[in-house]
């Protein structure tokens, strides 16, 4: 077993960390100031800015194939990559990439939907969510009813990530009320649904989605008719993974904060790092770490090998939420009354990172899919050893 990272890996990572260090970190202070003032951290011309300076040094879609003009690094690589981009809340990413459906479109959709998104002339979100289907996605109710050549949608969707910026949307409805067939729909935004921002406790900026009434071309059909809920679950379990990965970044970035506050931090005469209960805190969060951080690369390994990752995903996924949680948690608690300021980006990662808990497969979720995996027999308590 060879746990250590190719050259090539180690230099693709060490190029983003040298990148996060010197063109995200930066920015972080006069994000939080923005974000004090009720302003968005960024806007989005200054994340395109830099996704094109990192297309300058190539990196540009990550995951997309080398055919459309990305790199196709694979997932342990990527996974690797999301663990450096996670060391700054600034919700960065690299540009040259879609959603993993597009690219089941056909030539006319590609060319219309697919390589615009690639090249970042267009915005897509996913919408599958509503007010009364969460976890159980087949209890969606929004339906599209045939009227010739065309179809009328409506119907509500909440929770949607990138709804209010996006130019279409990969939306699902049900086409078939007697077998439950549900179909996904291409709807450029022009063609009438509305958006709404959603307000959370995060900078999260959801939103909701309205069809009343909308008119979708029968063309604009992604897949077949009513088999929409297939490319559904292709998209949620395109790379659950990459939620833990980069959290796995975020803790690093954490504990190493507040170590250094522990060190200079006194107390009676003394440095809280002499402190047992801080040592303990330190202590559990960088083996809790180094834990997630396995979770995380051995799903990813199972991606690449063409293997069942459902199972050592949905692990990562949990424990990836719960622990980072946890983990900023207790450095919020190092840091003191100064943790729950604004002025440093402890309470901003406090507020962020329980969303990993909730989004793309809760944590009763995961642990439902976990626990009915071995109870059928579809995997073992021995993993991947057998």
């Amino acid at each position: 077993m060879d746990f250590s990272l190719t050259e090539e890996q180690r230099e693709v990572r060490d190029w983003v960390r040298t990148f996060v260090r010197k063109e995200i970190m930066p920015l972080e202070p006069e994000v939080l100031r923005r974000e004090r003032a009720g302003k968005p951290g960024l806007e989005q011309s200054e994340l395109r800015e830099l996704q094109l300076k990192a297309k300058e040094s190539g990196f540009w879609g990550v995951l997309t194939p080398e055919e459309y003009g990305g790199m196709n690094l694979g997932a342990v690589m990527a996974a690797l990559l999301e663990a450096e981009l996670g060391r700054s809340f600034i919700q960065f990413r690299f540009g040259g990439s879609a959603d993993n459906i597009l690219f089941y479109g056909n030539d006319e959709q590609k060319e219309t939907y697919l390589k615009p998104t690639i090249a970042g002339d267009r915005k897509s979100c996913f919408a599958i969510t509503e007010p009364g289907a969460g976890s159980d996605a087949r209890a969606i109710r929004a339906t599209a009813r045939r009227d010739g050549d065309d179809w009328i949608i409506n119907g509500e969707k909440t929770f949607i990530t990138g709804g209010n910026e996006a130019d279409f949307t990969m939306v699902f409805a049900i086409t078939d009320k007697e077998k439950g067939g549900v179909t996904c729909f291409l709807v450029d935004r022009e063609m009438g649904w509305k958006s709404q921002p959603i307000d959370t406790m995060g900078e999260w900026g959801p939103a909701a989605l309205t069809f009343d009434n909308v008119r979708v071309p029968h063309r604009n059909i992604l897949g077949e008719e009513g088999r929409g809920f297939e490319l559904a679950m292709r998209w949620i379990g395109q790379g659950r993974y990459l939620l833990p990965a980069r959290a796995i970044g975020a803790c690093e970035r954490l504990l190493e904060m507040g170590i250094e506050y522990a060190r200079t931090r006194e107390t009676f005469g003394l440095p809280i790092a002499e402190r047992q209960a801080i040592q303990w805190m330190i202590a559990d969060s960088a083996v809790e770490i180094e834990a997630l951080r396995w979770l995380v690369l051995h799903a990813a390994w199972q991606v690449d090998q063409k293997l069942d990752s459902r199972q050592a995903q949905s692990m990562a996924k949990l424990y990836g939420g719960v622990k980072a949680n946890e983990i900023v948690d207790r450095v919020l608690q190092i840091h003191g009354g100064m943790g729950y300021t604004r002025e440093l980006p402890v309470e901003r990662w406090y507020r962020e990172l329980r969303l990993l808990r909730i989004y793309e497969g809760t944590d009763e979720i995961q642990r439902r899919t976990i626990a009915r995996n071995l109870l059928k027999g579809h995997a073992s308590v021995s993993g991947v050893l057998g």
